[in-house]
């Protein structure tokens, strides 16, 4: 077979929707053979973009990109201290790249390199919002119009809002939220929604690590009778340990996964038994090498996979997830953002959504392709976000 290098790589910052994303672009030596891969980490872009520019890059070059394995391996030992989100994501971009260049190469979508489909689509889940209970429903009935049977259900956002708020004189800013009220009104909340709408539609919700630990027993023992497709992030990767105490006491379905970026986080949750739905970020934790391997594992222990899917997630990265998806015995579930029009633009290629399902295209590769004249019309600003800043009333802070 004719030699084949790694000539170039490059990153492509864009934010076509004000969500600052990273792409990584591998080009060969073979003219116009190329893969592009997400390596987005919005709140620390320029970090992941300066590791693939300054590091990884000199690594890479003259290398044969078909050599994925190799590739992951040494690249991910190369800096010696490994398992962060910034190095990870660097990673990430550079391994979904040459996935995309080797379904090309062999003239095949990259689920068919997989080991082909289990399903047609994937199903996938939405987002309902609203101030009250009631505008939360009409919210959720909009998306069952649109064919969506999984749906995401919060009220004010993480930690929900609206709630009186009394802090100390001089407190500091920040996202102010009340954890005990949020807790007080998630089940009222659910309730409601079963009432009106019945138990046609399979119902989630994100705690996103915003009450404590004993707070988060409470609540999934609470939220039982509402049948719960899951609970997501009742609690943050530093206090693991507690998801024993939650499982003894629940039956409540449980998912977590988006800040892991190191495989001891996951692996004594999926090997407990602990988890029904591993909710990781593709490139948070390396790319699509390790997510293969990870889902592979949760499939001995009856553990289905979530992939983290929200607006930071650049679409290259929601094919990535969908390719995975159709091949995965035990795929449980896609979180869905959506594409506006001027994404779609710039990423020629994005799957589609029909009537609750995701499909990707039949292209060679990932599939997907980004129009760098026209992401450059949309440049990221570097600030960081307020939510993260989230404080409790006192002004604490707390986990966002």
């Amino acid at each position: 077979m004719k030699s084949i290098t790694i000539r170039d790589v490059r990153t492509i910052l864009t934010a076509p929707e004000g969500i600052n994303l990273v792409v990584v672009k591998v080009e060969t030596s073979e003219p116009g053979l190329y893969g592009i891969g997400c390596a987005t980490f919005t709140q620390r872009y320029l970090t992941v973009a300066n590791a693939v520019e300054h590091y990884l890059k000199p690594f890479l070059i003259g290398k044969d990109p078909r050599r994925i394995e190799d590739i992951w391996q040494t690249a991910m030992v190369s800096s010696y201290w490994r398992n962060g989100p910034v190095l990870n994501n660097a990673l990430s971009g550079v391994d979904m790249a040459l996935w995309d260049i080797k379904g090309k190469m062999a003239g095949m979508p990259l689920y068919e390199l997989l080991g082909g489909k289990c399903r047609e689509a994937a199903a996938v889940y939405r987002h309902a919002d609203g101030k009250d209970e009631r505008e939360v429903e009409e919210n959720v009935r909009k998306w069952m119009e649109e064919g969506v049977r999984y749906i995401r259900c919060q009220m004010g956002g993480y930690g929900g809002r609206g709630h009186t708020v009394r802090s100390p004189d001089n407190a500091l800013p920040g996202a102010y939220y009340d954890p005990d009220a949020y807790a007080r009104s998630v089940p009222r909340m659910f309730e409601h929604i079963r009432r009106a709408i019945g138990d046609e539609v399979e119902l989630l919700h994100d705690i996103h690590e915003r009450v404590q630990p004993i707070e988060a027993v409470r609540l999934a023992k609470r939220l039982e009778p509402c049948r719960l497709f899951f609970l997501e992030d009742p609690l943050p990767p530093e206090q693991l340990d507690w998801f024993g105490m939650i499982r003894r006491q629940s039956a409540t379905p449980l998912a977590i996964g988006e800040l892991f970026t190191h495989p001891r986080e996951w692996t004594p949750l999926i090997a407990g038994s602990l988890i029904d739905y591993i909710r990781v970020h593709l490139s948070a934790i390396g790319g699509l090498t390790p997510a293969r391997k990870l889902a592979a594992f949760c499939e001995s222990f009856g553990v289905r996979t979530a992939w983290h899917g929200p607006g930071d997630v650049s679409p290259v990265g929601h094919a990535a997830n969908l390719h995975l998806d159709l091949c995965t015995p035990n795929f449980g579930i896609q979180e869905w953002y959506g594409f506006s029009d001027t994404i779609r633009e710039v990423f020629p290629g994005c799957p589609e959504l029909r009537d609750g399902y995701a499909y990707p295209n039949d292209s060679p590769g990932l599939g997907i392709d980004v129009d760098e004249s026209l992401a450059a019309r949309f440049p990221c600003v570097n600030r960081l976000p307020e939510w993260t800043l989230a404080r409790t009333p006192d002004g604490s802070w707390a986990r966002p």
